[in-house]
């Protein structure tokens, strides 16, 4: 990893609602060749901003909800920098994820095989009772429903995922919610970005989750998600 290092420039996103609990952990854990985590708060009632930045993060604020627009809220601050990133890292702030599983993602990429990295839930270890039936149903039909609409090949659609930074910016994301990691995986593999996947541990979160946690979050996330891959189809 050291030529790596001293040559691939790699920026962390993540989102983060209500994360106090948790966002001190992932921090801690982010391998120190990162050079910017930006924690985008995405209007937090708690703490969350205060021990990001506590942490050595770079918080930026987002007052409207929606995963997807925390994210572009984070873009928006790299894009703003004097020196672009090689690589932009996402992943959750609820330590679901494993952070020093970066090195891994962020491998094919530095190293001129792949544009795209998604972590994969499916094919790696996932601790019990970390999705929930309608997580895993959910996730199912949409990586199947990608397969047959579009013919691309996902096993998953893991929020822990890294990408070429000016490949990201080319795809012209817009989602500000739910639709986010699908919308990538879709642009990506329309715009004809090399991408594969790698298997990735997964654990319980800390805290509620705001998707699976509540009827509601798991009614609107599956809604966008399947609205998302019928938006960018084109038969």
């Amino acid at each position: 990893m050291k030529a790596m290092d001293t040559l691939t420039i790699v920026d962390v996103i993540i989102p983060a609602f209500n994360e106090e609990k948790s966002i001190a952990k992932v921090l801690g854990e982010i391998p120190a060749l990162v050079r910017h985590v930006v924690v985008a708060n995405n209007n937090s009632t708690d703490r969350t901003a205060e021990v990001a930045s506590t942490a050595g993060a770079q918080v930026v604020f987002e007052p409207q909800k929606g995963y997807g627009k925390a994210c572009l809220t984070a873009m928006d601050w790299i894009k703003q920098q004097e020196i672009q990133p090689d690589i932009v890292v996402f992943l959750d702030g609820d330590y679901s994820d494993y952070p020093e599983e970066l090195e891994l993602l962020i491998a094919p990429i530095a190293s001129g095989k792949a544009d795209f990295v998604l972590g994969s839930r499916s094919l790696g270890q996932r601790e019990v009772g970390s999705m929930t039936i309608p997580q895993v149903f959910g996730n199912g039909l949409a990586i199947t429903l990608m397969r047959w609409m579009y013919g691309a090949k996902f096993s998953d659609l893991g929020p822990f995922r890294a990408i070429h930074w000016k490949k990201l910016l080319g795809l012209g994301m817009v989602d500000q919610n739910f639709g986010w990691t699908i919308e990538m995986q879709i642009k990506a593999h329309q715009a004809g970005l090399r991408y594969r996947e790698l298997p990735v541990r997964y654990r319980k979160r800390i805290g509620v989750s705001k998707v699976s946690g509540t009827l509601k979050g798991v009614i609107g996330a599956g809604y966008k998600i399947i609205f998302t891959i019928f938006k960018y189809w084109r038969p």
